[in-house]
């Protein structure tokens, strides 16, 4: 693989490294025919993201360059994000003095080497150690959800600004009647008198594209929204937001001929937003909780596909799990695994968390504990 930017998208590349850098560890990247693919999930798969550059927002773009076997497949490979941004860190010093951006993929020795040509002659050259994996895919489909939200970037901007950095939730919601709301999700824990609260209301008149059919609020995390959001300003594109009923995930879309950008952000179950009416004083009837074991599971599933070819077995990477997708049973199994504390938000959260998938071949099939394989290495002395 083989692309050159040049000129001001050398910045935009470098905003979307440093959105994605507030979503998880790694960024997946993968070239295809339709356009070079930076992906990233969370560690508690809560959060997903995704940038399709296309083949016209380079100077030069070559996705199967540089491969040993062309008949291996198709190249995708993950780097760590901490290394990956390190390249884009200074926003101000890609667009002051670097004038073209070159990103290669080289398998003798394994790295990903990005080359930043400079005013002067200044070549900075970085060759970070990649690793080949499977593709990072969300499925999921927008026109399925209820309600429907564009905006220009700015607005909403203006509208999360006046929350505390130290927020780690906001519940959004909207009515037929033409508002939107931003407000501080509460904890249930956390006593109302000693909170600030923060609420913005906007009107359907500042929206390009207002569809509620019925009142809605959705509880989702604000660190990865605001850095979408400080995406879009950058490149002045509109704002689509999806949303259904809560416990259900709200995706976020950016649409242009040069980038495609979704964020899908899983949201709290209307158990816990009840909760967290009940506590901050706001005496409101809701429907019953959502029932998971319902849902069309599959609609959400992150497909996990392997690539190595000719391999006979995978090897997972270690935060992550690849159940089988025999069975819809079994995604369910899962749903209840990891709908309890989501790591790095505060306790009691019950987030509706984006799962992860594996399509393998038979001989690449991998069993989970407790389907009937032999366990080779007993846990050790000591362990709880």
């Amino acid at each position: 693989m083989k692309c050159i930017i040049t000129g001001g998208n050398v910045k935009a590349l470098g905003k979307a490294v440093h959105s994605l850098s507030r979503i998880g560890d790694e960024v997946y990247i993968e070239p295809l025919k339709e356009g070079l693919s930076l992906r990233a999930v969370s560690v508690s798969r809560s959060a997903y993201a995704c940038f399709l550059f296309a083949p016209l927002f380079f100077q030069h773009y070559a996705p199967g360059e540089s491969r040993p076997d062309p008949d291996a497949g198709p190249v995708r490979c993950k780097v760590l994000m901490k290394s990956f941004l390190a390249v884009f860190r200074s926003l101000s010093l890609l667009e002051k003095s670097v004038e073209k951006c070159l990103i290669s993929l080289h398998f003798c020795p394994t790295r990903l080497r990005v080359q930043l040509h400079c005013k002067y002659g200044v070549v900075k050259t970085h060759d970070l150690l990649f690793q080949e994996c499977e593709s990072l895919q969300a499925v999921f489909d927008p026109e399925q959800c209820t309600q429907t939200l564009r905006a220009p970037p700015r607005l909403l901007v203006d509208a999360v600004v006046h929350f505390p950095l130290t927020l780690a939730e906001v519940t959004m919601g909207a009515s037929p009647g033409g508002k939107v709301t931003f407000r501080s999700y509460l904890e249930e824990e956390t006593e109302a008198g000693r909170t600030m609260v923060t609420e913005m209301c906007l009107s359907e008149d500042e929206f390009q594209v207002f569809h509620v059919k019925e009142e809605t609020q959705v509880t989702f995390c604000l660190k990865e929204f605001r850095g979408l959001l400080s995406f879009a300003e950058s490149s002045n594109l509109p704002l689509n937001i999806h949303f259904d009923i809560p416990g259900r995930p709200a995706i976020f879309t950016l649409e242009d001929p040069l980038l495609e950008v979704q964020l899908v952000l899983a949201t709290l179950s209307e158990l816990d937003s009840h909760s967290s009416q009940m506590t901050s004083g706001t005496h409101k009837a809701v429907a019953p909780a959502y029932d998971f074991t319902n849902d069309d599971i599959d609609a959400y599933m992150i497909a996990m596909e392997t690539t190595c070819a000719g391999m006979d077995r995978v090897c997972p990477s270690p935060n992550l799990t690849f159940p089988t997708r025999h069975t819809i049973s079994d995604t369910r199994d899962l749903d209840s695994d990891h709908e309890g504390t989501v790591p790095g938000t505060p306790p009691q959260k019950k987030f509706r968390s984006l799962f992860f998938g594996s399509v393998l071949n038979q001989s690449q099939t991998l069993l989970l504990p407790g389907s009937g394989q032999e366990v080779l290495a007993e846990d050790s002395e000591g362990e709880s």
